[in-house]
């Protein structure tokens, strides 16, 4: 028997792994969904307290809890996936560990940075592997993407300009109060998938200098907010992201991602290089073909890329973590390492302050340094002197 044969007869013979979702939502039933198109797992639970959720157990055909301490005695799932209120993450993330089950966990990994750094730590010390459901990674075209700045294509990353732009309706907050309250803003809810991506493709951030307007609305959040990003490597970025303007420019409308949302032909991301730049999601190409000069023509090329879910193919890597087949492509401490860039944006929102985060020293997660324009330039000064 090859090789081949034999690496499929056993895959056909291994038992398909149990896997069960907590929190059934909009979010839960696209993870039930993918798990349905993934071979050798099946969906063996569902945990909602609420009428609703039970509902949707009973159409999928599974058991039904109502607690998912009580699950985990009666099930003794191979992986859960957390797609419950983020204020929730920790402490059911935690009860997954200490159970010794594999966890993915939906974005963002916490409502709060310490706690989530705890989390994590416990994760990494009971050696159970804890994913974070940035799923965007798991996307073609983001590896088509991080392929070609990684392979130079563009030359070394200078600059990237982000957009988040998108208009939710009345009713979107209506339904649900706690959306119009602080803490709920664009910031907290949107900004970390693209946070995420900006990491992923262009290196780690190393400081952030952020601003917010208040909600035209009234609420109690911010509906529009901006921050420029300084990269590990020297490039700069720019992000802006709002819940409250009409434009085509945000990842849900440009990339093809989820039929919900009207597809546009824009791109949400702009990347410049020292020898050419890259658009996302589109993947298109722009340089110079003679030389690097702004007097000779530009040329535009489309990269080829496959399509397929993210959301399936997301689910089919968690599957090969838990039969360690695969290491986790968004493990417990990169979503970690993102949710910190969103907090340092946060922070320095609300103090009008430079935030820097020591990429070197993830322990502390991020680390104010001198704020005021005088001790920037202080600091500075007497850097040039020693």
């Amino acid at each position: 028997m090859a090789s081949s044969e034999f690496s499929n007869a056993a895959t056909e013979a291994r038992p398909p792994l149990r896997l069960a979702i907590a929190g059934i939502g909009l979010v839960g039933q696209r993870h039930a969904d993918a798990i349905a198109q993934v071979p050798d797992s099946n969906l063996c639970a569902v945990v909602d307290p609420s009428d609703a959720g039970k509902a949707v157990a009973e159409r999928l055909c599974v058991p039904w809890f109502d607690d998912l301490h009580g699950m985990i005695l009666a099930q003794a799932p191979d992986g859960i996936i957390l797609s419950t209120p983020t204020k929730l993450h920790v402490d059911q993330g935690a009860a997954c560990l200490d159970a010794g089950i594999p966890v993915l966990i939906e974005k963002p990994l916490a409502d709060d940075l310490r706690a989530a750094r705890t989390l994590v730590e416990r994760a990494e010390q009971a050696n159970v592997a804890l994913l974070v459901g940035h799923h965007r990674r798991h996307n073609p075209l983001v590896r088509k993407a991080h392929e070609h700045i990684n392979l130079g294509t563009i030359g070394a990353v200078r600059a990237v300009q982000a957009s988040c732009w998108f208009y939710k309706p009345d009713s979107y907050f209506d339904e649900a109060p706690w959306r119009k309250q602080v803490g709920a803003g664009p910031i907290s809810v949107n900004l970390v998938h693209d946070i995420d991506l900006l990491r992923h493709l262009c290196g780690e951030i190393v400081s952030v200098q952020a601003q917010v307007a208040p909600s035209a609305r009234g609420y109690e959040n911010e509906d529009v907010a901006a921050a420029l990003l300084r990269f590990e490597n020297d490039a700069i970025g720019t992000i802006t992201v709002s819940d409250s303007i009409v434009a085509p420019w945000s990842w849900e409308m440009t990339a093809h991602e989820y039929p919900i949302y009207p597809t546009t032909s824009q791109s949400a991301y702009l990347i410049g290089g020292s020898h050419g730049s890259l658009s996302v999601p589109d993947l298109t190409l722009w340089g110079h073909n003679e030389c690097r000069d702004w007097w000779t023509p530009i040329s535009a090329t489309s990269v080829p890329q496959d399509t397929s879910d993210p959301l399936i193919n997301q689910m089919a890597h968690f599957t090969a973590v838990i039969r360690g087949e695969e290491a986790p492509l968004v493990s417990g401490r990169e979503g970690l390492r993102s949710l910190a860039v969103v907090d340092a944006i946060q922070k320095s929102a609300k103090t009008n302050a430079l935030v820097h985060l020591e990429a070197e020293d993830w322990d502390s997660m991020w680390v104010d340094k001198p704020t005021s324009q005088s001790e920037i330039t202080n600091e500075t000064n007497a850097k040039v002197a020693n």
